[in-house]
């Protein structure tokens, strides 16, 4: 069976209604990305960090996988299919992807503030309960965080992801500016060789030299195209 690659980002859930970060009205507009989204911010409040995770959780249970979600997953049919992606939502498992990576962490999940690597003190969240508040303590006795990757923290997850790209047959990007590095890197671990798909409504920068074949659609429609390439190279 052959292996796909996708990373994904933003793009990828705008159309389940997901609030993108770096576009027009995005939240970086709303709530500076150094209040939000770095350790600093967190440290300086972390009442106004834990209540924005905690809005972006309840948004989360308000939307649905759009189609785009549902080809990708359905492409396990016949594929080997690894999603990398850098949102934070969960919107590729209930779609039915079963191999997703976060690079960037997992918004229905929480941890230590001490250690927020430790898998011991990573804890999911019920859609019940959902909330965090200041007080909530993660098992080493530290306030509970969120579980995701701030601007200034390390990416665990992006030697996993640089494995699985290496050994890639066809590479796909969807919805992603490109420009927010580790993951913009991840281009440079695909072999000369493989296919790469890129699918976006919006022209990408992309400084490669390598042949990049452009589906200029949102995600639904850009996968639906690709699906029918793809099964045409069955």
């Amino acid at each position: 069976m052959k292996k796909i690659v996708v990373l994904t980002g933003a793009g990828m859930s705008a159309e389940s209604g997901i609030s993108t970060f770096r576009d027009s009205g995005g939240l970086w507009e709303k709530y500076p990305v150094e209040q939000v989204a770095t350790p600093e911010g967190y440290a300086a409040n972390p009442k106004l960090v834990i209540d924005f995770y905690n809005e972006r959780r309840k948004q989360l249970l308000e939307v649905k996988p759009n189609r785009g979600h549902k080809i990708l997953a359905e492409l396990e049919n016949d594929y080997e299919v690894t999603v990398v992606t850098q949102n934070v939502d969960n919107l590729h498992e209930r779609a039915g992807s079963t191999n997703v990576i976060h690079l960037h962490g997992e918004l229905t999940k929480v941890t230590s503030t001490r250690q927020p690597n430790n898998p011991e003190y990573i804890k999911e969240l019920s859609p019940e309960n959902f909330e965090v508040k200041i007080g909530d303590l993660a098992g080493d006795g530290s306030q509970l965080r969120p579980f995701i990757v701030w601007f200034g923290e390390a990416v665990p997850m992006i030697e996993t992801a640089i494995d699985y790209v290496e050994k890639a047959d066809i590479f796909v990007i969807i919805g992603t500016s490109m420009n927010v590095y580790p993951a913009a890197g991840l281009l440079n671990y695909v072999s000369s060789s493989v296919p790469v798909y890129l699918i976006d409504p919006n022209p990408v920068n992309i400084t490669s030299s390598r042949k990049i074949h452009v589906i200029s659609k949102g995600a639904s429609a850009g996968m639906e195209e690709l699906r029918k390439i793809l099964l045409n190279k069955l």
